[in-house]
């Protein structure tokens, strides 16, 4: 998917679309997306000055959009109709440093789907090197209501 594909799919514009393309998706099984890196993006401007490196929250932000992309094309949901919010973030770790330049190579696969609720394991790559990893819970609701009675084991937060 390029760009312009991606943007159907998810309604995320500049500056927080962070997904520049995916080179393969196997709905209800994995996706593999990708974000070059590079010195314009406006998070650079105050994220270490001088030493500039994208910020961790960012590599899970955009983790989470590329796992976006495997739950609406496994769910055949349409944007119009849905979105997608996150519920969990657990085990994330930040292994090495993104800086300008680098292209993230993000992997993620599903590790349950249930009507509402998903959870995904998602790794970052910077060269064939781990960046960041975690585990991503995210909740598909309808766009209309937005509605998302709040499950014993679930909390959400919008994505």
């Amino acid at each position: 998917m390029d760009i312009r594909q991606i943007q159907e799919v998810l309604p995320h514009r500049y500056p927080f679309l962070l997904v520049d393309r995916i080179l393969e998706i196997e709905p209800g099984r994995r996706v593999v997306g990708l974000k070059n890196v590079t010195i314009n993006e406006a998070f650079f401007q105050g994220h270490f000055p001088g030493q500039p490196i994208m910020p961790g929250v960012l590599i899970i932000e955009a983790m989470a959009q590329v796992g976006g992309i495997l739950l609406m094309r496994t769910l055949n949901a349409s944007l119009e109709k849905k979105l997608m919010y996150f519920t969990g973030i657990d085990r994330a770790r930040f292994r090495r440093p993104v800086l300008p330049g680098d292209q993230v190579r993000f992997e993620l696969e599903l590790v349950h789907l249930r009507s509402r609720n998903s959870k995904m394991r998602a790794r970052a790559y910077v060269e064939g090197k781990v960046v960041a990893e975690a585990e991503i819970s995210c909740a598909i609701v309808d766009r209309e209501s937005q509605d998302f009675s709040h499950d014993a084991d679930s909390t959400v937060e919008e994505k």
